[in-house]
């Protein structure tokens, strides 16, 4: 009986934060937001390959987090053609990707500063 009075008044000395229900945790601590497409960090990548006439860059990319993509090398179209021809296979580049009607499209590109 000692024991259990014992138990008792340590569980009510307990601090507050241990006896917070998940819903009191996740209050507390709301999920982040989706990353707005416009407001995407930039991945670096290395252009493999540039395909003028489908419209598509091969990269080699770092992580996409906006996309929650791991490092890997893939096919790219291209929102603006026009970008294609600022790059040659080999660039180191910086760029911002979204799904758009169900393909993997490249929205920017940029050559890193160093």
């Amino acid at each position: 009986m000692k024991k259990m009075l014992m138990i008792a008044a340590m569980l009510a000395a307990a601090p507050v934060h241990a006896q917070q229900t998940a819903a009191d945790h996740a209050a507390h601590h709301p999920a982040p937001a989706a990353a707005s497409p416009a407001k995407s960090a930039l991945s670096d990548a290395e252009v493999r390959k540039v395909d003028l006439d489908a419209k598509k860059i091969t990269l080699r990319h770092g992580p996409i987090p906006n996309l929650d993509m791991p490092p890997m090398t893939m096919v790219f179209q291209v929102k603006d053609p026009a970008m294609l021809e600022q790059v040659k296979a080999g660039d180191k580049v910086r760029f911002s990707a979204e799904k758009i009607g169900g393909a993997y499209t490249i929205t920017g590109i940029e050559f890193p500063r160093n």
